[in-house]
């Protein structure tokens, strides 16, 4: 895994720019701190951090093909899991090859087929070639959109790189943010090719973007399309296992140390119980991790998203499989530190985030670091096979909004202790409304569906183009922080679009959440896990934690800082002073979004335009 920068111009000569691509460049390091490289022609300029992943000593970046009509050149971020019968067929046709990596694969691919060449690709990836030949830029993104990348029109040609903190470093990108960028933070439905900074973009999943003289152009060459499913259940259901042992399979090639993240829930375990099946074929035991926090049995407290505690189960698990599995703890002071929010908030680029969860995330990820370089995770399951509690709740995924927001008492569905006249300003409730009838608008729909199986169809396409991007971006953003390269293995493309034609009624034949994948699974995993209800990543209840976010808060206010000019000081103050017994979801997610608000001021210093 990688991180990825760049520059076209076509009025400049950026062989003369090598300080502001450097920049650029190094804003990258810890998505690739095992090396770096620069490469310049006339009017354009890559530059790129490595995280050596698969043929160490030969994938190094920039990469380079000369052809007899003129150089082609990439930067390049992700994983092709299918490089080796590309590489094969790429031979065939009389290609040679200089490395064992996937990077040259994909790069002599282009140079073979052009852009046809990600009809070909099955991975997780992000990358832009310069075709010297025809004098054009092509950025392209995976499928589901698992890598970043971002993308900011100049007067004469573009910045792109990994993140936004990329582009930002050059001169020619304006920092400011305007009230639709923050709509976009506190509304918590993505928006697919939104970037919160004005006049940047961020490259739709599924798209490539071809730059030239005469401007830029984006276009689709994947999205979830419908068609008809022919398999009863049995055959459904051996088909998803099929797919999973195929896929668990391609991602655990790796030239590094390799492990699983395990919660102890359906899809970790399920995950982790194959590759642990696939390891021990070659002789090698699966490594795991969990998170945990001090105390949690005693301070536990049970939510509709996780109404159980993870490590009985993850026990379960680790036990059954016989895995080589270590509990992360982390408690409260930690989770709390200044520094360790503002890592996690410089990782994400966004004001707030989902809090506490965010913090332990990035200390997990950073744990890990120390012991494993690629991670499997159980990411985008819930997503792909209906396992959120609202898709099992007529009143939720029936209402006229998307159904993660239909609860108005969950935290993420209030403005967190914003002041009356930013929160008019911001209008939240006309920015979502409009938003999901776009979305709805994109649907694709089988004209013999009616009733539930069309209101379903919705659901999970709302969740797998809306919900699932904020997910996948966390987890990119805070592993990457710290140099770790998470793999999702249910989102591979193949899986994603055959479970969206499984009508929902075979998706809940057994009358539960995520039947298939259970019946898929359920021969690898204990009883108690197979069984259990979903629960998603916990929340720490440490009273340690709330007390170190509330002294902040008071810091906040005794300093008078900028912060405070868009919340509520009263309620801000309110929430500060409440006790553990008293204090509510959403005045204690108000306070964690205070803190990153003002933390993402003081690191990125926008200009915010409010009006």
């Amino acid at each position: 895994m990688c991180g990825i920068a760049g520059w076209v111009s076509f009025r400049r000569d950026l062989t003369t720019q090598q300080a502001e691509v450097d920049a650029m460049t190094e804003t990258m390091s810890c998505r690739g701190p095992d090396a770096s490289g620069t490469w310049y022609a006339r009017h354009a300029a890559l530059g790129h951090r490595r995280l050596a992943v698969i043929d160490l000593p030969g994938g190094a970046q920039p990469m380079v093909v000369d052809t007899p009509d003129g150089a082609v050149a990439m930067v390049y971020s992700g994983e092709a899991y299918n490089f080796t019968e590309l590489r094969d067929e790429l031979r065939r046709r009389g290609v040679r090859f200089d490395t064992d990596s996937d990077t040259e694969v994909v790069l002599r691919g282009y140079v073979e087929w052009g852009e046809a060449l990600v009809e070909r690709l099955n991975g997780m990836y992000a990358f832009a070639i310069w075709d010297t030949r025809s004098d054009k830029l092509v950025m392209i993104r995976d499928r589901m959109g698992i890598k970043p990348f971002y993308y900011y029109e100049t007067g004469d040609g573009v910045l792109f790189g990994s993140e936004p903190k990329a582009i930002l470093a050059n001169p020619l990108a304006e920092q400011v943010v305007g009230l639709d960028g923050l709509r976009e933070v506190f509304a918590f439905a993505k928006t697919p090719g939104h970037a919160i900074w004005e006049g940047m973009r961020e490259l739709r999943p599924g798209h490539l973007a071809v730059v030239d003289r005469n401007g830029l152009r984006e276009t689709c060459y994947w999205k979830l399309e419908v068609s008809d499913h022919t398999d009863d259940q049995q055959a459904t259901v051996a088909q998803v296992r099929e797919l999973l042992d195929d896929i668990v399979r391609r991602q655990l090639v790796a030239d590094v140390p390799r492990c699983t993240l395990l919660s102890g829930g359906l899809d970790s375990s399920a995950m982790t119980a194959l590759a642990a099946g696939q390891l021990q074929e070659q002789g090698e035991v699966v490594r795991s991790f969990a998170v945990d926090f001090p105390n949690q049995a005693e301070n536990f407290r049970a939510e509709d998203i996780a109404p159980t505690q993870d490590t009985p189960y993850v026990h379960a698990v680790a036990e059954h499989i016989v895995c080589e599995h270590e509990d992360i703890v982390l408690d409260g002071a930690a989770m709390a530190d200044p520094a360790v929010r503002a890592a996690a908030v410089g990782a994400r680029d966004i004001p707030v985030g989902m809090g506490d969860r965010d913090n332990s995330l990035y200390l997990l990820f950073k744990a890990i670091r120390g012991k494993s370089t690629v991670a499997l995770s159980g990411e985008s399951a819930d997503e792909v096979f209906g396992g959120y509690p609202w898709f099992h709740d007529e009143a939720q995924r029936n209402a006229d909004t998307f159904p993660w927001l239909a609860n108005t008492r969950s935290p993420i569905n209030t403005t967190g202790l914003l002041n009356a006249e930013l929160t008019a300003k911001l209008d939240l409730d006309t920015y979502k409304a409009d938003h999901y009838r776009q979305a709805l608008r994109e649907v694709p729909h089988k004209d013999s569906e009616t009733g539930l199986e069309r209101r379903m169809r919705e659901v999970c396409y709302l969740h797998l183009t809306r919900m699932v991007q904020s997910l996948l971006d966390r987890k990119d953003r805070m592993s990457m922080a710290v140099g770790l390269e998470v793999r999702v293995p249910f989102c591979d493309h193949r899986l994603v679009q055959y479970v969206f034609n499984t009508p929902w009624s075979l998706k809940t034949y057994d009358g539960r959440e995520k039947s298939i994948l259970r019946g898929a699974t359920r021969d690898v995993l204990p009883e108690s896990v197979a069984n259990r209800k979903k629960s998603g990543y916990p929340g720490s209840f440490d009273p340690d934690y709330l007390a170190a976010i509330q002294g902040h808060v008071h810091d906040l206010l005794d300093s008078d800082h900028r912060v405070l000019d868009f919340y509520d000081r009263d309620a801000v103050k309110a929430a500060s002073t409440a006790t553990i017994a008293t204090i509510t979801n959403a005045q204690r997610s108000g306070l964690e979004r205070i803190l990153d608000f003002a933390t993402w001021l003081d690191l990125r210093k926008p200009v915010l335009k409010l009006d």
